[in-house]
């Protein structure tokens, strides 16, 4: 990673290969963070198996929109972000613990003077707040960025949500109260969001993702688990393929790695993302190889995901 951003210095994943319908290489990332048990980490390898085998809807867009995302950084570093994205949407990370209020509105106030007046700004706080400091530090935040477009995840808990909503102005989006949540209709249920974030991988795939933003019935923001362009095109191809994208998504997130696993890394040129499958170049991919402690613990990984997977298969729950 380019800075310290959710806790992390360094992102780790599996690539699988596949085969397309034309015969061509197909490939899929399997990356679920380091502290996920298998159970949580299933949905993401049906994610990473249905893109190796090439089974994603066509598009009914030729590019996706996207947000530069900026880490919980100083204001100077933060500027530098949003310059060098080339997009017109921010999402700021908010409420990164050891940091201050203070910390956050300057944060924002450079990334509003970075985009100036025409540009839109959103927030994620990653459930960090509770109902009452949410509901200050929002109409704090709102100011200081000169508008927001929507908070992301303000609270951890849908009810929470749901009261935070009820208080505030600025429209709120839900994400891990979705793709964490047993059942990711409880916020539709409670009127707790305005906008659904949907994540590839954690939801398990293209088609998965397409049956729940339908279902739901909120304005959908698909966003990425930080992946490579193979893990990102998942993303991509799940926002090509939604009827309506009425805000741009989170997917400009190679932007944050130091190093890609193909030769025409998925970065936005003019905010935007083509509908695209890239292909995995070798040179590029030794580069990032794993040691062989690493790549022995993530063969473990995926032999329990897969054991996982059978035994819920014999119990006739799947």
């Amino acid at each position: 990673m380019r800075t310290r951003f959710r806790g992390i210095t360094v992102r780790e994943g599996v690539l699988l290969r596949g085969t397309l319908p034309s015969g061509e290489a197909g490939w899929g990332e399997w990356s679920p963070f380091l502290e996920y048990d298998a159970a949580v980490a299933e949905p993401w390898l049906r994610c990473a198996e249905e893109a190796a085998a090439g089974d994603w809807p066509e598009p009914v867009r030729d590019s996706v929109p996207v947000n530069v995302t900026v880490p919980a950084v100083g204001p100077g570093r933060a500027r530098e972000v949003v310059l060098a994205g080339g997009c017109r949407t921010a999402k700021v990370k908010v409420a990164e613990p050891g940091q201050t209020l203070g910390d956050d509105e300057a944060r924002l106030e450079a990334v509003r003077d970075a985009l100036g007046p025409g540009g839109r700004i959103r927030v994620d706080a990653n459930g960090g707040w509770g109902v009452d400091e949410a509901v200050a530090a929002i109409r704090l935040l709102d100011r200081a960025a000169g508008g927001l477009e929507y908070v992301e995840q303000p609270c951890a808990s849908v009810e929470e949500l749901a009261a935070v909503r009820r208080a505030v102005d600025v429209p709120i989006a839900a994400d891990e109260s979705i793709r964490r949540a047993a059942d990711p209709y409880r916020v539709r249920d409670l009127e707790a969001a305005d906008v659904a974030v949907l994540k590839v991988q954690p939801l398990g795939g293209v088609h998965a993702c397409l049956r729940i933003a339908e279902d739901i019935g909120l304005p959908v923001v698909v966003s990425s688990a930080l992946e490579t362009s193979v893990g990102i095109a998942a993303g991509v191809a799940l926002a090509a393929a939604l009827p309506e994208l009425p805000y741009a998504c989170g997917l400009a997130t190679v932007q944050l790695l130091t190093a890609d696993v193909v030769a025409a890394p998925l970065l936005p040129v003019d905010g935007a993302l083509p509908v695209t499958r890239p292909v995995v170049d070798e040179a590029a991919l030794a580069a990032v190889t794993a040691a062989p402690d690493r790549v022995a613990h993530w063969e473990a990984r995926l032999a329990e995901v897969r054991g996982v997977r059978e035994v819920v298969r014999k119990d006739g729950r799947s």
